[in-house]
């Protein structure tokens, strides 16, 4: 009792007594959003993410993916028969282990976040990143960011299941989409090996535009987080590394806009051409995986033909990571280059369209580089190769995607092209402007959607 006596003078002092509520008001202000609890969260989204996606990496791009692109390239009559096999493969997971084969990937991600409050079926899970190595494992046009930023999702969706009865966290319904935004950053984050790229991205995606505001924090930490874990085990390199000058001109400006505004037109009669291709397919009632099996003999074909007209090591299937390398770095004419990216979306038309189990980021940034060297070549006589080829791989992600800011931080933090931000930023806005609302996703949408449609009360002169 007589220690308390100093504590209770101390506790009534005035000044304190003036001062102390407003100090709680203002903690209460200032952590109002219970931001500390994602400190806790996010992280564990980013290592469960970066282990998910480290072992994806690792099978499709070490072991399975070499081993058939070799055995295609000396054998090239195998090309139509394993794209074949492995697409049927690949139906036949969708049509059986999964409830609806048409919603995979980043489709079913915005879906998810826009329909169903962040939830996803975790029953699919392991059917659908199956199916995903055996769609870009055996050469079907696509890239690992669809099972990475499904992958991340799923993982964040389900972890609010898990933690949604703890007190301490007091997971909201609201908190279900951040976390599912949050985990979609985190494999983009990984299997690039770009955070901040992971982020934008993320908080792009499901509209084309505005940005996921509310996943920002939780997007950030368990990118880091996620970038961090895979470095660990694969190395924290640039993914697909170039040199770059860091000179451009004017000059270089006004035809980077060009070059935007012709990939943008590209990009969008893409968009709408994969789209109707799409819709076709889903509509057709034909099984899932006679489908796939169709997509994949046209894919093989993409492939094999393009080795008749130009026999080498470039061919436009699979993930196309050493593509990237061989565009860049090494000497190809512009006719080779614009054949290449025919086939490369023709090849990526097919393998999606027919219902493939990836995404399409890493052919429309390869295709926008291999046209942007074109470009360089034919029409600007210039030898900075590697600055147009930004400025490409920049306007057809941000084209096609509605995702120019993560389009622009992509290209530099993915190549090293730092030195190239302005120049891609310019085309990256253009190609995003002249291609409209065209988005290779149907299920993104407009933020201000409601507010446009809603009537606009006329103000009178003397109101």
């Amino acid at each position: 009792m007589k220690c308390q006596k100093p504590m209770s003078k101390f506790t009534q002092h005035p000044l304190l007594r003036r001062y102390l509520p407003k100090v709680h008001e203002d903690l209460t202000a200032t952590y109002a959003r219970n931001l500390h609890k994602w400190l806790l969260i996010a992280p564990l989204i980013g290592i469960t993410t970066g282990l998910t996606i480290t072992a994806v990496a690792v099978i499709i791009l070490r072991k399975m993916w070499p081993a058939v692109l070799a055995y295609y390239l000396h054998h090239h009559g195998a090309i139509v028969p394993g794209l074949v096999l492995g697409c049927a493969i690949t139906g036949l997971i969708m049509q059986y282990l999964t409830g609806d084969p048409n919603r995979h990937s980043t489709e079913e991600v915005i879906q998810s976040y826009h329909e169903h409050q962040g939830a996803i079926d975790m029953r699919a899970f392991p059917a659908k990143l199956l199916a995903a190595v055996t769609t870009v494992g055996f050469g079907g046009s696509a890239a690992l960011e669809g099972p990475s930023i499904y992958g991340g999702a799923a993982i964040g969706s389900w972890l609010w299941t898990r933690l949604q009865g703890l007190r301490r966290f007091r997971l909201t319904q609201r908190d279900r989409r951040i976390m599912l935004i949050c985990g979609a950053a985190a494999g983009m984050s990984a299997v690039f090996r770009a955070p901040l790229t992971g982020i934008v991205f993320a908080l792009e995606m499901p509209y084309k535009d505005d940005l996921a505001h509310e996943a920002l924090l939780p997007s950030l930490i368990a990118s880091v987080v996620s970038y961090m874990t895979l470095g660990a085990f694969l190395g924290s390199e640039p993914l697909f590394n170039f040199s770059s000058s860091g000179t451009y001109t004017m000059r270089d400006l006004l035809w980077s806009a060009l070059l935007g505004l012709l990939i943008g037109l590209l990009a969008m009669a893409f968009v709408i051409t994969f789209r109707r291709l799409r819709s076709f397919v889903i509509n057709w009632t034909a099984p899932h995986w006679i489908k796939l099996t169709l997509g994949g003999l046209l894919t093989g074909l993409c492939g094999l033909l393009f080795l008749q007209f130009y026999p080498g090591t470039l061919i436009p299937l699979g993930p196309n990571y050493e593509a990237v390398g061989q565009i860049l770095n090494q000497s190809h004419s512009s006719k080779e280059l614009v054949v290449f990216a025919i086939f490369k979306l023709a090849a990526t038309a097919f393998t999606l369209g027919a219902g493939g189990v990836s995404a399409m980021f890493v052919p429309l940034f390869l295709t926008g580089g291999g046209l942007g060297i074109a470009f360089a070549q034919s029409v600007v006589h210039s030898t900075s190769f590697a600055l147009y080829a930004a400025v490409g791989m920049a306007s057809f992600i941000a084209a096609a995607y509605k995702t120019p800011l993560a389009a622009v931080v992509f290209v530099a933090e993915a190549t090293g092209g730092h030195a190239f931000i302005i120049p891609a930023l310019i085309g990256a806005a253009v190609a995003y402007a002249i291609s409209g609302d065209a988005s290779i996703s149907g299920d993104q949408r407009l933020h201000e959607e409601i507010k446009r449609h809603e009537p606009v009360a006329l103000l009178s002169p003397n109101t």
